[in-house]
């Protein structure tokens, strides 16, 4: 690894990183707030997956995060949202919404995709053997995200839910292949055959019963959100869930759009609650 930048925050550090991924098959970058309570123990921590366009910093930057990290010692990492370099396959008009900054945190299986685009290994395997090679970080985390990163924190916690204690969204796009989105995003990284989707898709999830726990869920979303009924569809998430009596936490918030705005007004909430569960 190699350290990027550092400043201290709140009586914590933010860090960023970069280094060379196995999985992905690049240089990926990092970030890491380690709060004031990781001088001398280790802490559990809550990654962070960050939405289309997004890299490791807008969260760290806007979200407003570090002062509730801090005072309830969680440590937060942030990944990039997808691989880069020169060598790394884009959009090929270069679309916001597929290719760099949008890997969908999906393992990608058509070319010429498959050889980069591994983010679901990376995020669930990967960069957690490095967090905790590298950082006092103790065995306990939890994941959050936002809009495709809502979405990467559902599936990944969903299908991994003996690695994690609680998931938590922002608008997060809850019903991937009957979204314009992640029907673009499914096709081109895994191809035509929906059946492979529907793993990458926490709706689908949810009514086959793909889990192996219940974990805590909780859900904000901006009830002004641009995206709600085209792209984010919540409230077939909420269907399957009660259909499978998976109890999920859901708040509307009048007034609130999809931007950091709405973000930063409700991360003390979703602090809190993931404090709860990751407490020793």
């Amino acid at each position: 690894m190699e350290l990027i930048s550092e400043n201290k925050v709140f009586g914590g550090w933010h860090k960023r990183y970069k280094h060379q991924s196995q999985a992905n098959n690049c240089e990926m970058t990092f970030a890491v707030y380690l709060p004031e309570q990781a001088s001398y123990k280790k802490v559990p921590a809550l990654y962070w997956l960050s939405g289309l366009t997004c890299n490791d910093e807008n969260f760290m930057q806007k979200a407003g995060v570090f002062k509730y990290a801090n005072e309830c010692g969680i440590a937060i990492i942030a990944p990039d949202t997808s691989p880069r370099g020169e060598d790394v396959a884009d959009d090929p008009v270069g679309a916001y919404d597929f290719g760099l900054g949008a890997g969908f945190y999906v393992d990608a299986t058509e070319l010429p995709f498959a050889q980069h685009y591994n983010m679901y290994t990376y995020i669930t395997t990967e960069l957690p053997n490095l967090i905790n090679a590298h950082f006092p970080v103790n065995s306990k985390k939890s994941i959050s995200g936002h809009s495709m990163g809502g979405h990467g924190a559902l599936i990944i916690g969903l299908r991994n839910s003996v690695s994690y204690e609680s998931i938590s969204a922002f608008a997060p796009i809850s019903n991937p292949i009957d979204s314009p989105w992640g029907k673009k995003a499914l096709t081109g990284y895994l191809g035509e055959n929906q059946a492979a989707w529907t793993k990458y898709d926490a709706t689908e999830l949810i009514k086959a019963s793909a889990y192996d726990r219940k974990l805590p869920i909780k859900i904000d979303q901006g009830g002004a959100d641009q995206f709600l009924e085209a792209q984010l569809k919540p409230t077939k998430l909420l269907e399957a869930a009660k259909d499978s009596t998976y109890d999920i936490e859901y708040q509307s918030h009048d007034g609130y759009d999809h931007s950091y705005f709405f973000i930063s007004s409700f991360i003390e909430t979703h602090i809190a609650f993931h404090a709860q569960f990751l407490k020793d």
